[in-house]
């Protein structure tokens, strides 16, 4: 037999391998946080379309945590066609979790408590917020009534913003000083501004 022809033979079936039909059975994937259709459908070998069709999903962009997809490979197709699939889904999903040739923007899949932690966040927030700006209505309060908020007010042994005894301050009658030994003495005797005002209601003095 001619070994030419021997040769041409097994390259055609070599051909015919290679651009066969290749199938995959279907997994079944449980979404995590973080998973797109697009990166499952890459790593599948599959298509963002045929998850969507297979799992009956009406937008291909909203998969949650914990649910259940069928996943198969590349129904019909080359391998070539495989390849070209694959790059072009590598090339479009630079920065954000996206898709195949189609360019469809995947959303990753998310936990509800995410929500409750930024819920969270801005609730301590607020009541910061709120608790200082309580302080500092205290703080300006009895400033106004110890000296009518100068710096250089003085009353015998008593100097400045708050009235301080002036071996407090050290010889420091600078108004960053006042501030500091004012708000050290409040909250070491009275543990807050507001608590100052309350003893000075009563007392006439802090």
């Amino acid at each position: 037999m001619d070994i030419k022809k021997i040769l041409l033979s097994a390259a055609t079936v070599t051909g015919m391998l290679t651009a066969g039909t290749v199938a995959a059975n279907a997994d079944t994937v449980t979404v995590k946080a973080g998973d797109t259709v697009s990166e499952l459908a890459s790593e599948y070998n599959t298509t963002i379309d045929a998850i969507k069709q297979q799992n009956s999903l009406q937008d291909a962009n909203v998969i949650v945590v914990g649910q259940t997809l069928n996943i198969g490979g590349t129904s019909t197709g080359s391998t070539a066609n495989t390849a070209t699939a694959t790059t072009t889904s590598t090339s479009t999903s630079s920065s954000t979790p996206a898709a195949s040739s189609n360019t469809t923007t995947s959303t990753p899949a998310v936990s509800s408590s995410n929500t409750t932690t930024v819920a969270s966040s801005s609730t301590t927030t607020t009541t910061t917020s709120s608790s200082s700006s309580a302080e500092d209505a205290a703080r300006a309060w009895i400033a106004a009534r110890e000296s009518g908020g100068s710096y250089t007010a003085q009353n015998g042994q008593y100097y400045g913003k708050y009235q301080l005894s002036i071996s407090y301050l050290n010889g420091d009658y600078s108004a960053a000083n006042q501030e500091l030994v004012a708000n050290n003495y409040v909250i070491s005797r009275y543990g807050s501004w507001q608590n100052a005002v309350k003893h000075w209601q009563t007392n006439g003095w802090y």
